[in-house]
């Protein structure tokens, strides 16, 4: 069974590459086209990862906001970037600081 949802998945990413590369030239070198490709990354990264910051899930299955250990990594994430660090180091200060709120019982 497992396999076969492996099997379906890897169809519908090559189908997905497939259509991608269909699309006419006309519409790839539109300049809306252009500027929605150079943001779209982006702006679902963005989402991507203050969803995993701020969403956590109750002993009853429903989401919920949850303001804990994550967010003192994202904020001296934050902090570094604005310092212009390189990014091995911004992950390793955002990771060495989550853990330690964690360790401390505080997040």
């Amino acid at each position: 069974m497992i396999w076969a949802g492996i099997v379906a998945a890897a169809l519908c990413c090559y189908l997905l590459k497939l259509a991608g590369l269909a699309v006419p030239a006309s519409v790839v070198e539109n300049p809306r086209v252009r500027r929605l490709a150079a943001v779209l990354p982006v702006a679902l990264l963005a989402a991507l990862a203050a969803s995993q910051t701020f969403l956590g899930a109750s002993s009853s299955g429903t989401v919920t906001l949850a303001v804990d250990a994550r967010l003192s990594g994202v904020a001296v994430a934050a902090v570094a970037i604005v310092c212009r660090a390189p990014f091995l180091l911004v992950i390793l200060l955002a990771a060495v600081m989550t853990a330690g709120v964690r360790l401390l019982g505080l997040g």
